[in-house]
């Protein structure tokens, strides 16, 4: 217990001496700093000099340029080209994502730009020699074929139609025949002969079976008209049912050779229906040419016509204003569309947008790429950023100069500039307190800053050069009245107009001269008496 109370008495004996060597460096200071400043009494002389008011403000360091970078599309990581701690220059890669879609997006857009420039050259270009000529035959075929039906029934289509009658009475006559003489014998070159027709019977047919098919499915076009078409279906139709009679003809001709079977002979009686009825085809179609070309085949000329005329026409006068129009707006949409692919593709490639070292890398390769993917930081871009209140603001203008120090470094001064000051401020919740971010750009040192550190700034905000000046505590103000008075060695009071002042003197407008002599007749700073406004009141006030 003795041994506790021996320890806390040395304690407080020790706590003593370190508290009157702490007063004593006090008092010191306080002594050394009134040898430096005027005290009242004192006898001082109005001087003519050069005087800066300056603000006093704090903040931080930051980096100017953004740290964190992002990819303006997301995707998959397909490649990191950096790590933490590497030095890249402007432009350098560093993350990519996958590009197989988009590359063939590229490509595809490539395409569609190549396809909508020939359209626009094949619009521009006049029509050559062989497509005018094709045009001009279309044009006179639809012509001739539109005459010939306004011309009437055609000799020639007559005398084909009643050939096609004279041919179906024959195969009639033909079967009728056939059927007298089924009741004849018949020997082995008989039945050979009718071998070899039954033969040729199903060839023929066999071959208008499919001329007619082809007919069927054959459209309109060029010198081939609807009207042509009709008549050649018409004429197949015919010569298939003719080649079919004619082969069951030579099929139950060549049966009742070889059998003999009384049956043959309603086989031959039907061949007979069957070429009776070829010939009423053949009639009815002869018919119809001998009357002519109906309305409808008609209006389909002339609309075969107006068609081939039409194409001739642009042709003739080549593309319209419009079809050119819309042609390069086609061309134009390409063109944008590859510009946004191509676009595409480079937003997939992350690079660095100014010099510096990595700091951090946020994904690994096939993770999906969000937000901040990579972090870096130059150097050589840092500045200090201040917090002004609104009042002391209109105080600050941009390449304002100042110097600034570090609290890492107390003792280096650096120079700075104001190189940005916020359009918008920024509010304090809970206090009331509302600030603008003010920006310096530091000047060359050879300091290893860094971000983050906490700065003090001193801000010129004005200066004079060859003003009268006496020191701050000369000066007796009345608040009240506004007004303020110094006391000269003589005893008299007198009323000056002051101007800037700085921590230590204040300018003289008028009421002394250089060389007059003053009593220190107040030891209240003059900087705390004083009203605000240009005078004072704020910490960018100019004290």
């Amino acid at each position: 217990m003795k041994k506790l109370l021996r320890n806390k008495w040395s304690w407080i004996g020790i706590g003593g001496v370190v508290l009157a060597l702490a007063l004593f460096a006090l008092v010191q200071g306080q002594r050394s700093a009134a040898a430096q400043t005027p005290q009242t009494g004192d006898i001082v002389t109005a001087f003519v000099g050069d005087l800066a008011a300056s603000a006093t403000a704090s903040g931080n360091i930051e980096a100017g340029q953004l740290p964190g970078l992002s990819l303006l599309r997301g995707g998959t990581v397909a490649e990191i080209y950096v790590a933490v701690g590497d030095s890249v220059t402007a432009g350098d890669p560093l993350l990519q994502l996958e590009t197989a879609v988009l590359n063939r997006d590229v490509a595809n857009a490539e395409q569609a730009v190549i396809i909508q420039e020939t359209n626009l050259a094949t619009l521009l270009e006049p029509a050559t020699e062989a497509d005018l000529a094709a045009a001009e035959a279309n044009v006179a075929s639809a012509a001739a074929n539109l005459a010939d039906l306004l011309d009437g029934p055609d000799p020639n289509d007559i005398a084909a139609a009643a050939a096609d009658v004279r041919a179906a009475q024959a195969d009639l006559n033909a079967a009728y025949a056939r059927l007298s003489e089924l009741t004849d014998g018949a020997d082995a070159n008989e039945i050979e002969a009718a071998q070899i027709e039954l033969e040729l019977a199903q060839t023929a047919a066999t071959q208008a079976a499919e001329q007619h098919s082809t007919i069927l499915v054959t459209d309109p076009e060029g010198f081939i008209t609807q009207e042509t078409l009709d008549t050649m279906e018409l004429s197949a139709r015919t010569a298939a049912l003719q080649a079919n009679a004619e082969l069951q003809a030579a099929q139950e001709t060549l049966d009742e050779l070889r059998s003999g079977d009384p049956n043959s002979i309603a086989a031959t009686q039907a061949s007979v229906s069957l070429a009776a009825a070829s010939l009423k085809t053949a009639e009815l179609h002869l018919q119809q040419v001998q009357e002519g070309a109906s309305n409808v085949q008609i209006a389909q000329a002339e609309a075969t016509l107006a068609s081939a005329a039409a194409a001739l026409d642009r042709l003739v006068r080549g593309a319209t204003d419009e079809q050119i129009a819309i042609a390069q707006a086609q061309l134009t949409q390409a063109q944008t569309n590859l510009a946004r692919a191509a676009q595409n593709l480079a937003n997939a490639t992350l690079t660095a947008p100014y010099d510096g070292v990595i700091t951090a890398v946020h994904v690994s390769i096939g993770e999906q790429a969000n937000g901040v993917v990579v972090e870096m930081f130059n150097p050589t871009s840092l500045e200090l950023v201040l917090d002004v209140d609104e009042v002391d603001i209109s105080n600050i203008i941009l390449d304002q100069k100042a110097v600034i120090t570090l609290e890492t470094w107390p003792d280096e001064a650096i120079e700075a500039t104001v190189v940005s000051i916020a359009p918008r401020n920024t509010a304090v919740q809970g206090s009331g307190l509302v600030t603008y971010a003010v920006y310096l750009a530091l000047g060359d040192t050879d300091l290893p800053i860094r971000v983050g550190m906490t700065a003090n700034a001193d801000l010129i905000t004005a200066q004079r050069s060859d003003v009268l000046l006496v020191p701050n505590r000369a000066i007796t103000p009345d608040r009240a009245a506004g007004k303020y008075y110094v006391t000269r060695a003589d005893g008299q009071v007198v009323e000056v107009t002051i101007g800037l002042r700085d921590g230590e003197n204040t300018q003289i407008t008028s009421g002394l001269n250089a060389g007059d002599e003053l009593v220190i007749e107040t030891a209240v700073p003059v900087d705390e008496l004083l009203p605000p406004g240009p005078g004072g009141g704020g910490p960018f006030s100019g004290n």
